[in-house]
């Protein structure tokens, strides 16, 4: 047994060391020369850009479409540009070989109160924006493309892709990324102040803490980075772990996203078990795979979840009490209203504890560790989910009619508002709704505005509770006499409902999906058409749940032959009458049971009914030559 064990973590680790060696950037003297040049001429071609007056006028849809004013000044040099995120820890993970440089916003280019009003968000893009002219004149930049920090298009960030490679030819891309620090009071943004003056709900003026944490995020953004630097440096075990996490997160799409986990958060997240005491403590001593099996038993089972995770204790009875009513998860380090994980959406946390819970239990009965299953199986969205509901919404008037950025974005808000209706339309017939819009690419052209930022599709996910709850029917409502819970049934469902009396003399609002037995699988995707046009004006067209695409591969001379099966049921019905019946034999027939798969409605082609084999004869001509052989469906009679 001993042998056994030694064995498998042999194994295990051996295959743990060479996807590492895969995975990993080779941090060689060559590859840090390149990095350290290309990052030196970057610096040195915006050191070149002169002082002058930045006006709205260089991108003017996007300072339209975020509502700005104010956003006038004078372009000074940045403070600095420093490298930051995974490759100043050395992390830095195969295919995406990004290299972050942290530039470092002049305070004169802004004003006291550029907090206010999306003031800073357009400034911040201006500032970028001529950075970007200047860059594309330099010999040693191949292109220079935006794209959206953690895709929140508020908020673009620079994609410099240079003339040179690393060793072996591998690319490499260069992202700038702004930084705001000592730019603003941080007690200006705190989670209950409203600075956004448009926002208001009748005389009322709303809170606006994801527009506040949006800023704040770029105020300790080099803080935070810092913090995670000095934790990382010469632990080399919690590197790969780090490198690890994000290979497994990345074959899981559903929680790599905007919504949910990155490597920024992963690498927090493992800095706090590093520093924190408790069960689920990481130390020095231990190696990659512990690490690894820790964080993931700590997201999936962890009550300090429902608390917050604090880095800084002295702040945790002042924000779990306002951030906990305001964000499912939280996440904070030196200030109390910075939430670093504000973007976290409630159902991709309960996703991720999903996936790592998934993960404990592979670790612990797979074959290997689960080292296939956890590193190399890709699980992307359609793969993870029962259904898969694409929305096209492209030119949807619907998502952006309030404005593309109030307290949050108008993707964001959508996501939301899909997820509230199809919850509502699917109550217990499904175990867990995903909605993701991934609305930012490299190839956005920011300065002409939001409007194009929808050309991706917004995708729902369903995991069903079960089969039975998933195709069943009827949607039984409330009493006729419970009036306003019957209006609002009547409201949601529309012209689905109907009175219906019951057998046991009870009578209740319903909404029926009347489909035969084998087209039920259909059921959901009516749910979803009917609801999402219904409450969010999408036209069905538009709709697209991937369900019965292959339905046609199953049909057979132009029918479903599965479309037989209840006919094959209700004859087996009238025999097993008939058979319990008889009297005259020995032995009495106590049990009728079918064997055969075609009564299960599991086989691919059941038996067609054969028009000699029928006692009521046949009204309707075969359009095909009749069979002289007749299938034969097994029965198993027991006296």
């Amino acid at each position: 047994m001993a042998s056994d064990t030694l064995s498998y973590m042999d194994s295990m680790s051996f295959k743990v060391r060479e996807l590492l060696k895969e995975v990993q950037l080779e941090y060689s003297p060559e590859t840090t020369a390149t990095v350290d040049n290309f990052v030196s001429a970057i610096k040195k071609a915006i050191d070149k850009i002169p002082e002058h007056q930045v006006t709205a006028n260089l991108a003017p849809g996007f300072v339209r479409d975020i509502n700005a004013d104010k956003v006038e000044f004078t372009f000074k040099n940045p403070k600095s540009l420093e490298i930051r995120g995974s490759y100043s820890i050395q992390c830095v993970t195969k295919h995406d070989l990004n290299v972050d440089l942290f530039l470092h916003l002049p305070k004169e280019c802004f004003y006291e109160k550029d907090y206010l009003n999306y003031r800073y968000h357009a400034k911040r893009f201006l500032y970028l924006c001529k950075v970007k002219e200047q860059l594309t004149k330099s010999p040693l930049v191949k292109a220079v493309k935006w794209s959206s920090f953690q895709n929140e298009a508020r908020k673009p960030i620079l994609l410099i892709y240079p003339a040179v490679k690393l060793t072996g030819n591998a690319e490499f891309v260069a992202r700038i990324i702004p930084t705001a620090t000592s730019l603003f009071s941080a007690t200006k943004l705190r989670l209950e102040r409203n600075n956004i003056h448009t926002l208001k709900e009748g005389d009322a003026i709303q809170a606006t803490p994801r527009y506040n944490n949006s800023i704040l995020e770029d105020l300790f953004l080099e803080d935070n980075a810092e913090f995670v630097k000095r934790t990382f440096s010469g632990w080399k075990e919690l590197g790969e772990a780090l490198i690890l996490l994000k290979v497994w997160s990345r074959q899981r799409s559903s929680i790599y996203a905007h919504d949910c986990l990155n490597g920024f958060l992963i690498s927090i997240i493992l800095a706090f078990l590093a520093t924190k005491p408790g069960r689920h403590h990481i130390n020095s001593s231990m190696n990659t795979m512990q690490i690894f099996r820790i964080t993931v038993d700590f997201i999936a089972t962890s009550k300090t979840w429902d608390k917050g995770l604090f880095i800084q204790p002295r702040h945790e009875k002042n924000a779990s009490n306002k951030d906990m009513q305001l964000f499912p998860v939280v996440i904070c380090n030196s200030f109390e209203d910075f939430n670093l994980a504000f973007r976290l959406s409630h159902n991709g946390f309960q996703e991720l504890r999903h996936e790592a819970a998934l993960a404990v239990t592979c670790i612990n009965k797979c074959g290997d560790g689960g080292f296939e299953e956890l590193f190399i199986t890709k699980i992307d969205f359609p793969t993870r989910y029962d259904y898969c509901v694409r929305l096209n919404l492209r030119g949807n008037r619907e998502v952006s009619s309030l404005g593309y950025c109030l307290d949050d974005e108008c993707w964001r808000s959508q996501e939301q508002k899909v997820l509230s209706v199809m919850d509502q339309g699917l109550r217990d017939r499904s175990k867990s709704v995903r909605v993701i819009w991934r609305n930012t690419s490299s190839e956005c052209n920011f300065e002409k505005g939001l409007s194009e930022l929808d050309n991706e599709p917004l995708l729902i996910g369903i995991s069903v509770s079960s089969a039975e709850a998933a195709f069943k029917m009827t949607v039984i409502g409330p009493s006729p006499e419970e009036r306003d819970k019957a209006l609002e049934f009547r409201k949601f469902w529309g012209d689905k409902t109907s009175l219906r009396q019951f057998r046991d003399s009870r009578i209740a609002e319903v909404a029926v999906w009347e489909h035969e037995e084998w087209q039920r699988h259909l059921i959901i995707k009516d749910i979803a058409e009917h609801v999402l046009s219904r409450h969010l004006s999408i036209p069905k067209e538009k709709i697209v749940p991937i369900v019965d695409q292959l339905d046609f591969c199953l049909l057979h001379r132009d029918v479903d032959p599965i479309s037989f099966s209840k006919s094959l049921l209700v004859a087996l019905e009238e025999l097993s009458k008939r058979l319990l019946q008889l009297k005259d034999i020995p032995l009495k027939v106590s049990t009728v049971q079918a064997l055969d798969s075609a009564v299960r409605l599991t086989s691919v082609f059941p038996p067609m009914p054969h028009p000699l084999a029928h006692e009521k004869g046949v009204d309707i001509k075969p359009r095909k030559p009749v069979s002289t052989c007749i299938n034969p469906v097994e029965v198993m009679i027991q006296a």
